[in-house]
């Protein structure tokens, strides 16, 4: 979740080396920077907290480079950042001024906090306020405030950071060259954060909002959880709690977690999303940007993809690229990351991001310095562990094959509109999104073996034969599935599957010992709520025994099926507790009880496929 994802991305960054980087750079932050804290007053007299670190070297003009957040901009007080400055270790000896800013009415800055806060484009008066107005004014006190300054102005930020990021570029101000929004939360109703096609995300939000709608405390410098609950195994905790109505009990929020109310209360794709959708308000973009994304994003994926694509359509012209790894949420920003999951990608990757890419950016647009050579897309291709270079993003030479969900477990072959597979869904076993037992999300559910899935009676599995040459797949897929349910709503999950041959997979990195044949290893997958099939706004129910149609569309992928592996996909109807489980009854779910979960057989039918952009074989 945009929670403190941030924060926890030092878990994957304890080997020796990354430490070692980290004190050498504490020691260059205390040797070559002064800091010094400032309120800096906003249109409408609000005053933000800002901590500011500027060189002790005062030889030459440097520009700033911003992070706006809502996860404090600590240490506060004569204390110095201890993990760095600035989106990596060479910008930081590189100098610049560097600015953190609380967000209003986070930590120690004034003001009311409004959730993902939507953008104005018309401002009538100094009290019409949003990000981009909160940002253009920061920057002008920084200019004529802040001595030895070139002039420009950078922004960064991953999650809900990025989205302050990509929240400056309406009516940005004229100072500003280089933005960077990395897997920016874009519009939670759709694809990230909240819901993805109207689907609840459980388990992150119930955990994200416990810390983010806590009590503030210490003058502003943390927060209090809303409540403490103690468990070592989600699935069975969040089954316990029983319909999501519970959530709002008095052991849990208790009613008093004002956006936790907001997400189930607006539970369709109303004005409250549709103003918080920052992706329509992305035109005449003028700073250079630069959005950065990862393959195994849980949260974000979506925002990366759809920011760069939301620019691109409004914006013809500018200066946009985007870089797609397989990292996860902000992996990018540590030093090392040379595997994950099975994976391994045989060099540090985060060496060749930091260093040909987001530095050479900044001081591309902010110094003068170097040369822009960047490609408009930059994409990490797995399987095949490439990075790949394209003048457009998806390609344009990728040609949509589709694969039919077929009789016997055959994925390919033709359509059949009269024959299907059938499975009961049942919301009191719930499909598990990951085979272990884990308190917090699992991360590498993403990559996971779903061969524990497929074991399932409520799992349907289709695969093409061996494949006898590398096949590219690289572009946004398509679901289309015709199914039928003797219920009023359902979900469907698709999944797209990377099946390793009977003898696994001799390059992959396999700390656990796993048995890697026939490994069945998870390339993308997504949900959606089948009432929604025809309007997100307007959400119709099912005719029980009808056949129904929903078409959407999974994430963009970039992926060498090899040879001697398989095709797979996989179809279910719940995904717990990523997930929120569905009533197969068309209601409002928030505030449906517990007897209001019913079994329901569903049935998919044999002219439902997947669209692949094939782009090689």
């Amino acid at each position: 979740m945009k929670k403190r994802s941030v924060v926890v991305l030092c878990f994957f960054f304890v080997a020796l080396s990354a430490m070692s980087q980290r004190f050498a750079d504490s020691a260059f932050i205390v040797d070559n920077y002064l800091k010094m804290e400032k309120m800096i007053p906003m249109r409408d007299g609000v005053k933000l907290f800002t901590a500011i670190y500027v060189p002790r070297d005062q030889q030459e003009k440097y520009p700033f480079l911003m992070q706006r957040t809502p996860y404090s901009c600590a240490p506060y007080g004569d204390k110095l950042r201890f993990w760095g400055l600035g989106p990596n270790s060479a910008l930081l000896h590189d100098k610049y001024i560097f600015v953190y800013q609380d967000v209003r009415g986070r930590y120690k800055s004034e003001g009311d906090f409004d959730e993902m806060t939507p953008a104005k484009d018309i401002k009538k008066s100094k009290k019409d306020v949003d990000e981009s107005s909160d940002t253009f004014d920061t920057i002008e006190w920084l200019l004529k405030n802040i001595k030895n300054n070139n002039g420009k102005v950078g922004l960064y930020g991953i999650s809900y950071p990025g989205f302050y990021a990509t929240a400056c570029l309406p009516d940005a101000h004229p100072a500003i060259m280089a933005v960077s929004p990395q897997a920016p939360v874009t519009d939670e109703f759709i694809g990230d954060d909240a819901y993805h096609n109207g689907a609840f995300f459980l388990m992150d939000n119930f955990d994200f909002t416990n810390y983010f709608q806590g009590t503030r405390i210490d003058s502003g410098r943390n927060y209090q959880d809303a409540f403490e609950a103690k468990y070592a195994d989600a699935y069975t905790f969040y089954l316990g709690i029983g319909a999501i109505r519970h959530t709002n009990d008095a052991a849990y929020f208790n009613g008093k977690a004002r956006i936790w109310n907001e997400y189930l209360q607006h539970d369709t794709y109303d004005d409250y999303w549709k103003a918080r959708n920052i992706r329509t308000h992305l035109k005449n973009i003028k700073p250079a940007v630069l959005v950065v994304g990862g393959w195994f994003d849980a949260e974000d994926m979506f925002g990366a993809l759809h920011t760069y694509e939301a620019i691109e359509k409004q914006t013809p012209g500018n200066k946009n690229f985007l870089v797609m790894g397989p990292w996860t949420h902000g992996a990018w920003s540590g030093p090392e990351w040379k595997h994950f999951g099975t994976h391994d990608f045989g060099a540090n990757l985060n060496e060749y991001f930091n260093g040909e890419i987001e530095t050479k950016f900044f001081n591309y647009y902010l110094k003068d310095k170097g040369e822009n050579n960047l490609s408009e897309a930059t994409v990490f291709e797995t399987g095949s562990n490439q990075w790949k270079h394209y003048p457009v993003w998806p390609p344009a030479d990728a040609a949509p094959e589709k694969l039919y969900l077929s009789a016997k477990g055959k994925l390919g072959g033709t359509a059949a509109a009269q024959s299907y597979d059938e499975y009961v869904s049942d919301p009191q076993k719930p499909v598990p999104y990951t085979s272990g037992v884990y308190a917090e999300r699992n991360d590498e559910y993403l990559t996971e073996d779903q061969r524990f899935a497929a074991m399932r009676p409520d799992v349907l599995s289709y695969q093409t034969d061996t494949l006898t040459q590398d096949l590219t797949v690289t572009g946004r897929l398509k679901a289309d599935i015709f199914f039928s349910s003797t219920g009023t709503d359902a979900d469907i999950i698709v999944k797209v599957i990377d099946v390793l041959p009977a003898t696994g997979d001799a390059g992959a990195y396999n700390p656990k010992n796993q048995q890697m044949t026939n490994f069945q290893r998870l390339v993308r997958a997504e949900v959606f709520r089948t009432k929604f099939r025809n309007s997100y706004e307007k959400p119709e129910p099912l005719i029980p025994g009808q056949v129904a149609e929903v078409k959407f569309d999974l994430n963009e992928i970039a992926h060498t099926f090899k040879k001697g592996h398989r095709i797979m996909v996989q179809v279910q109807s719940s995904w717990f507790p990523i997930v929120d489980r569905n009533p197969q009854q068309f209601t409002d779910i928030p505030s449906c009880s517990d007897a209001d979960f019913q079994k329901a057989t569903i049935r998919l039918y044999h002219h439902s496929s997947i669209t692949m952009p094939v782009t090689g074989r």
